[in-house]
């Protein structure tokens, strides 16, 4: 597709930043809000961008499901890549 230009960050810019996550089970009031837990909302620092996903009708039994899904995912996380988290802490000039 000619003409079209995608914005490529520098590989420093990537590893420099790390994902977090955290899931939790609550319930959407009346008024369109969501309660987070405090040991959740104490890990994420104050005025921090954030993303929800939101999911309903999770029956209790789809828990399994959901746990193989998670463990097919993370299986295509290599130890190899490890190099790449290293990486972050390295103090040597580049």
């Amino acid at each position: 597709m000619e003409g079209v230009s995608i914005p490529i960050r520098s590989i420093r810019e990537m590893i420099e930043e790390e994902m977090k996550t955290a899931d939790f089970k609550g319930q959407l009031t009346p008024n369109g809000q969501i309660a987070v837990p405090p040991d959740v909302a104490a890990l994420v620092p104050p005025g921090e961008q954030i993303q929800v996903v939101l999911q309903w009708g999770i029956a209790d039994d789809d828990a399994a499901w959901r746990a193989a899904g998670r463990r097919r995912f993370e299986a295509a996380y290599a130890v190899d890549d490890s190099i790449y988290e290293s990486l972050i802490h390295d103090p040597s000039p580049r």
